[in-house]
């Protein structure tokens, strides 16, 4: 993979709206996994691609109603099958973690990468997604000197209590080891 203009070359690109600039002198020093599938449990379709576009219906399904007016964005999502679709360039801010703190730094939005999993909490990651994943955390840290393989977390790490992705059945242990870092 490769990254040009703050865009992965290998990705799908679909620009979101709900995105705003980094403050000054701030660059990428976070990567945020998280999940998301809509509706909840379901897998596939447009659905994520629509509410990071802030085109959701809130009429095609009950749960749609309380979120369809969120702004919402992720840098990078990984489908099940692995593609890989990327809304927000990397050195913008998308508005991915809500309020949050990572040791004594809050608003992670605006030092982080967020990296968003087709998945629940409670169900199992598929290898694919390991492998892109690995493979666009690769890329990043070889293109930003402000990162590094080990400045890695959950959302649940970074606003514990108010979320709980990517959940108990992602492995950290297998996407460290991919990583090098175990």
């Amino acid at each position: 993979m490769k990254i040009e203009q703050h865009w992965l070359s290998e990705a799908r690109h679909v620009p979101s709206p709900n995105f705003n600039e980094r403050p000054a002198g701030i660059v990428p020093e976070l990567i945020v996994v998280h999940c998301i599938s809509l509706p909840p449990g379901q897998f596939g379709g447009a659905y994520v691609e629509q509410f990071f576009q802030n085109c959701l219906c809130a009429e095609e399904h009950p749960y749609f109603g309380e979120i369809h007016n969120m702004e919402v964005s992720s840098h990078v999502f990984i489908r099940r099958d692995g593609e890989v679709i990327q809304f927000v360039p990397f050195d913008k801010r998308a508005w991915h973690a809500g309020q949050s703190c990572y040791g004594e730094r809050e608003n992670c939005n605006d030092f982080s990468i967020g990296i968003e999993l087709e998945g629940t909490d409670d169900s199992r990651y598929e290898a694919v997604q390991y492998e892109r994943l690995k493979q666009v955390i690769e890329t990043l840290v070889s293109y930003y000197p402000s990162l590094e393989l080990d400045a890695l977390v959950g959302h649940s790490d970074i606003a514990p209590g108010r979320k709980s992705d990517p959940g108990p059945f992602f492995d950290w242990e297998k996407l460290r080891k991919a990583l090098g870092l175990s």
